[in-house]
Parts: C-alpha cells; structure tokens; sequence
C-alpha cells in the first residue's frame, strides 16, 4: 500500500518521454531507460486506458523557440527535426503498441503541463492523482511534478519506473521529494502500486 491509500478510478498514469529520441544510439541517450522499460510497460499494460504518454519534440529549427532554447539547440544542431532520423520521437515500441487506448500529448518544452491540454483532459476525467514514470528524473520528470504539485494533485512516483543520466541528481531528487514534498509526493515501488491501484 501506498501511504495515503488505495489508488481510485481517479487516478492517471503520466509517463514522461519514454521516446526514441533517449534511447540507446541517440546524443541524448538515457543509460537506464531500458532498465526501467519492463517497469514502465507493466503499468501501462494494466491500465492502458488511464496512461497518457508524453512526447518531447523538438523544434523544426532553433530560433522557432524563445531565448535560451535557441542556445540550448545550438549546443544539439542534430537534434532538430529537420535533422533527426524518423521516429527518433515515437514512443518505444513495446509502448507505442498501447495506444490506443493509451494517449499521446506532445510538448515542446520540460513540462507537459506548458501549452499542452494536459490540464484541460486530467479536469475533464476528474483526475486527483497521478502516477508517474518516465525520464529524466531530474529534467522533464521533475518539472512536470513541480507543476501537477501546484494545481494540486496527489502524485506517486514509481521509484522503479523512472530513470537519468545523472546518479547523482537521481538520488539527489528523491531525496528532496521525501524531505521537502512529503505531503504531496509518495514514492513508492511498482509492485505497490500495482497493488494499491485495482481495475
């Protein structure tokens, strides 16, 4: 069980950018995603019609984004659209297979919550809690807890269904959540969070 109680019909698994664009061969390349894979599969299996997946694309170009993004894909030329190799965005296969049911949003930027309509579907639903998994722990991941924290929702962090670059910040992150954010934020293993999340 999770500390605060069984997971509802009210619940949604967000998985963020479990993408092509961060595995293995790619200059953005996340060494543990395909560890965190059969986790992350696990989940979106068992509830696939309450899983949205996210999409980080990048822009056809640099200067089609605002300030220091242009710099940012200064730093990545190849990592443009207008350079990368198709499907370098799509979701990994064994997770492309779920939708539909599973749904897609796409965002240009860390957070998925940031000129999506993320919000608009997670209200609509009636949504009060969110499990997460994804990558990176320390980038998208994180800026997209930080936001579902402001507009208040219940969030559970799939210890085992969420992966970096960086061991450091990893743990780092984990850390601050269970110091800092324990009122809102519950990590917690996939074995219990399937067990907590019946239907």
């Amino acid at each position: 069980m999770t500390t605060l109680g069984p997971l509802t019909g009210q619940t949604v698994h967000l998985c963020i950018d479990m993408q092509n664009l961060f595995d293995e061969g790619s200059p953005w390349c996340t060494p543990w995603m395909r560890r965190v894979l059969p986790v992350v599969r696990r989940i979106a299996e068992r509830h696939a019609e309450q899983t949205i997946f996210t999409r980080f694309m990048p822009p056809l170009r640099p200067e089609e984004l605002p300030g220091t993004w242009q710099h940012y894909y200064e730093r990545w030329p190849d990592m443009t659209l207008d350079r990368l190799a198709p499907g370098m965005v799509e979701l990994l296969e064994p997770l492309r297979a779920l939708v539909p049911p599973a749904a897609v949003i796409d965002k240009s930027f860390y957070s998925p919550f940031h000129e999506t309509d993320l919000i608009d579907r997670l209200r609509q639903r009636k949504v009060d809690t969110l499990v997460v998994t994804g990558a990176e722990t320390d980038v998208c991941v994180a800026s997209a807890v930080l936001d579902a924290v402001d507009y208040g929702f219940r969030i559970v962090l799939v210890r085992d269904g969420f992966c970096s670059s960086s061991d450091e910040t990893h743990d780092g992150l984990l850390e601050l959540y269970g110091r800092r954010f324990s009122s809102q934020i519950e990590v917690a293993e996939a074995e219990d969070v399937l067990a907590s999340w019946a239907g």
